[in-house]
């Protein structure tokens, strides 16, 4: 299946600027984001844009029921897992929970693969049996989404030693949000990466409420990047709504973990503006408040100033990027919603015995 997401480059160079403060959070620390090159800013804004625009299909074809069970939303996170993509190398890992779809184009897996898994068709990645959390593509080194709150951090951990055992110079990225981390096998996981100096970077996505409850509510300490203190990892806190801040830190944590220093975690303070999940009404917090963030905060709407006030894009070129995702997009519903469903045999085939 061709790939008709993002172009991935390769990114090398190690990056010492700090990570900028978040301007949605309270608490996030930095001394200024990573300044982006042209290209950098018109990748992070198509890339992101993809991500918003898929999202949104998404939720179209959801709510006409084409588009069944689970299905959890992306849209505000999209700097977080596009940032990080731009530290990776080629062969490095990257495995997540049940908000994956973001994840998925990030890796450059084909849209009409990942649109078409949710309608449980033949050309789904994982042949129209998974859906929305259980797709996995080898080839673009993606591990899953994972329904099971947690269990992605101690796989993702496990890929990592792997790697640390074939010497073959790779990353693993494990993604988990502000309520896995408070899981046990989380903790588990840490000890055994910092006891064998794995090089894994586990990102929190904090977006502020796990399911319906607050991350205050929730959690007796707030600042998630010092989970790993007592096992001695390092970890920052990053404005996940900038993408150019999630760069700068992903460059320092991938480096840490690829020179044999072990693991290192970023907590990427970010925003959902999506309930929970399609069937969350999301009344837990006020409409006031998502509007605010839009407004003020939005990851692709910070991208776009840059390109317009640094006059690298007019609004002519933003409108035409904007109609090729959307023809992307438009494309993979298409193919999502004529594509054929799996034969009755194959509920037999992909089973272990």
């Amino acid at each position: 299946m061709a790939a008709t997401a993002t172009k991935a480059t390769p990114r090398k160079r190690a990056v010492k600027t700090s990570a900028t403060k978040a301007a949605a959070p309270d608490k996030a620390k930095s001394n200024g984001p990573l300044e982006f090159t042209k290209d950098e800013e018109l990748r992070a804004h198509r890339d992101m844009l993809l991500i918003r625009r898929f999202e949104e299909k998404a939720g179209q074809l959801y709510g006409m029921g084409l588009i069944g069970g689970f299905c959890h939303l992306y849209i505000g996170q999209e700097a977080v897992v596009t940032g990080m993509q731009m530290a990776l190398e080629q062969g490095d890992q990257v495995i997540t929970g049940y908000r994956d779809h973001g994840h998925m184009l990030a890796c450059e897996m084909d849209p009409k693969g990942v649109m078409a898994e949710l309608t449980g068709r033949r050309g789904g990645y994982s042949k129209g049996k998974g859906g929305s959390m259980h797709m996995f593509s080898v080839e673009k080194q993606f591990y899953g989404g994972h329904g099971i709150v947690g269990a992605q951090v101690s796989l993702g951990t496990g890929l990592a030693f792997a790697n640390k055992y074939r010497k073959n110079g790779k990353v693993s990225l494990a993604y988990f949000g502000d309520g896995a981390s408070n899981q046990g096998q989380v903790y588990e996981s840490f000890n055994m990466a910092k006891l064998w100096k794995l090089p894994v970077v586990y990102v929190i996505e904090n977006n502020k409420y796990g399911m319906g409850t607050s991350v205050e509510r929730a959690s007796s300490t707030t600042n998630l990047s010092q989970r790993g203190a007592s096992f001695d990892i390092p970890g920052e806190q990053v404005d996940g709504m900038d993408v150019r801040a999630v760069k700068a830190a992903a460059d320092r944590a991938v480096a840490h973990a690829r020179g044999g220093d072990g693991p290192y975690i970023l907590e990427m303070v970010t925003y959902r503006y999506r309930g929970h999940s399609m069937s969350d009404p999301a009344k837990y917090r006020s409409k006031e408040e998502v509007q605010k963030m839009r407004e003020t905060h939005d990851p692709i709407e910070m991208v776009r100033k840059r390109l317009l006030d640094g006059k690298i894009a007019t609004e002519d070129d933003l409108k035409a990027a904007d109609k090729e995702v959307r023809d992307i997009v438009n494309a993979a519903a298409e193919f999502a919603t004529n594509d054929p469903e799996p034969d009755p045999s194959e509920l037999w085939t992909d089973i272990l015995r």
